[in-house]
């Protein structure tokens, strides 16, 4: 494939790799947790469900008339992902409280710990996403934000998939793969790695590291709020 056709098409082809991982992933669930759930789950999980749903559809969209060139419509379309935008962290952390609270009433004894995970993603999904939208005007750093942004949120089809492919509590480097594959598409088009990766890589990385030891090492102040949070 050539420099300017891997260019050109690289963010919408990587659009469809990331629906394909939500796609499979949640594949594994979507029955139990969804469809025939032994036990009826909170209503907030259906909503969260189908924003984050419209979520990839929009990335997608976005992609292909970005390579379409229809940038007006790109544009009009840009206030539906704004809606979503700020849709999408207040309906995925209140998702993050109410399963908390199912599953310790079902018999979960890491629910408390665990809802860092939601927390932590649902803050860095809202402060890249910030900045998306504050250089919406800079498409070089527009698109490379958003695609990280989408990258963030598929780490919950990753700890979807099993084990064989993604151990237990590996989740993150399944999104810290699919944002290397946008550090390879620069080294191989520009020759030298875009800002949004080469300082949002590490700091993404920091955070989920800080964010799973906290979660499997039950740090304890965390745990003080999270049984507060999840009363």
């Amino acid at each position: 494939m050539s420099e300017d056709l891997f260019d050109r098409y690289f963010y919408f082809i990587m659009s469809l790799v990331i629906a394909g991982v939500v796609i499979y992933g949640f594949s594994h669930t979507i029955n139990e947790n969804l469809i025939h759930p032994a036990y009826p789950r909170p209503l907030v999980l259906y909503f969260h469900a189908a924003i984050f749903t419209g979520w990839v559809a929009l990335l997608i969209t976005q992609s292909a008339l970005i390579r379409a060139r229809n940038i007006k419509l790109h544009r009009k379309v840009g206030l539906c992902a704004l809606a979503l935008a700020i849709a999408l962290p207040i309906i995925g952390i209140a998702t993050g409280v109410a399963m908390a609270r199912f599953n310790t009433q079902h018999g979960s004894t890491d629910a408390t710990e665990f809802l860092i995970v939601p927390f932590f993603d649902m803050v860095a999904f809202t402060i890249i996403v910030g900045l998306a939208i504050i250089w919406r005007r800079k498409p070089e750093y527009h698109r490379r934000l958003m695609f990280l942004a989408a990258c963030a949120l598929t780490i919950a089809a990753f700890n979807r998939f099993p084990a064989s492919i993604v151990p237990e509590n590996w989740g993150y480097a399944g999104v810290d793969v699919l944002i290397l594959l946008g550090v390879g598409r620069d080294l191989f088009v520009t020759k030298h790695v875009h800002p949004v990766y080469r300082y949002g890589l590490p700091l993404m990385i920091f955070g989920q590291a800080l964010t799973m030891y906290i979660y499997l090492t039950r740090e304890p102040e965390w745990m003080r709020i999270g049984h507060r949070i999840i009363g």
